[in-house]
């Protein structure tokens, strides 16, 4: 089984699994664990061939969410069990197929700004991977000029902030912590979603869409009910993509409401 990496932030409350997205970690959840202290706990997980977790050969959803069930499983104490799970984008996909497939480990269940659909568009993701992968880290000497190398490809500084947390240093030099070859590779088979069959997930689930963003449409909403009956839609004013990340206070507030909600 495939080894992951999670930090636990939080003593007390009912423990909350976060699950990021595409090149990013666990602990792009820092911020969101430690506003819903001391009502809730986190565990904060690096997906495999993400952070510090184990790399894969290949890519497949079943098998990414089998090893994050297990994690919770052996890392979470049977009496903190059902746990609350979150997942955005990429996690957003495996999160739900975990749901499906381990339904006795998960209680709520929260999906941000992604769908079960099939084909899902991965355009950005393969430019931004192709200006990772072209970057020369024989001639980078730090962290700055990665940065101002990706600059031309890669304008916004936001993105590229977010992309060079994965640039490692070593005695060898510079290299990227994720799996960037075999993510790369494997963009269509992440814009995709596996046939789950007439699995169901029949626990309260939210479904966190961007205003902004195109990853979530009204139109998909029937396709979400088959797999989880009991979908509410929230879409967040002014948000793109990374709702968490850039409407932090809304979103806290309304992880927290569907949490508590009796």
């Amino acid at each position: 089984m495939t080894t992951i990496n999670s930090t636990r932030i939080g003593e007390s409350g009912r423990l909350v699994v976060f699950l990021h997205g595409l090149f990013g970690r666990g602990k792009n959840f820092t911020r969101i664990a430690k506003d819903i202290e001391p009502d809730f706990s986190s565990l904060l997980v690096d997906l495999p061939n993400h952070g510090e977790s184990e790399w894969t050969e290949t890519f497949d959803y079943v098998e990414l969410a089998d090893a994050v069930a297990a994690h919770i499983a052996e890392a979470v104490d049977p009496d903190d069990q059902p746990v609350h799970l979150v997942g955005h984008s990429l996690g957003g996909k495996v999160a739900m197929v975990l749901a499906l497939r381990h339904p006795e480990l998960i209680d709520r269940l929260v999906v941000v700004d992604i769908g079960p659909n099939a084909g899902g568009s991965t355009g950005v993701f393969d430019h931004l991977l192709s200006s990772l992968a072209a970057l020369d880290l024989d001639r980078i000497e730090s962290r700055t000029d990665a940065d101002a190398a990706l600059q031309e490809p890669i304008p916004e500084a936001a993105i590229r902030g977010f992309l060079l947390q994965n640039l490692r240093p070593s005695s060898a030099g510079y290299s990227w912590q994720p799996n960037l070859a075999l993510l790369h590779s494997s963009l269509d088979i992440i814009g995709d979603f596996p046939d789950m069959g007439d699995a169901e997930f029949d626990h309260r689930v939210l479904w966190v869409a961007g205003e902004k963003s195109d990853y979530v449409d009204r139109d998909d909403l029937p396709q979400m009910r088959s797999l989880f009956p009991r979908t509410t839609l929230l879409t967040v004013k002014g948000s793109g993509h990374w709702v968490h990340s850039e409407k932090p206070r809304e979103f806290v507030s309304a992880l927290t409401a569907f949490l508590s909600r009796p």
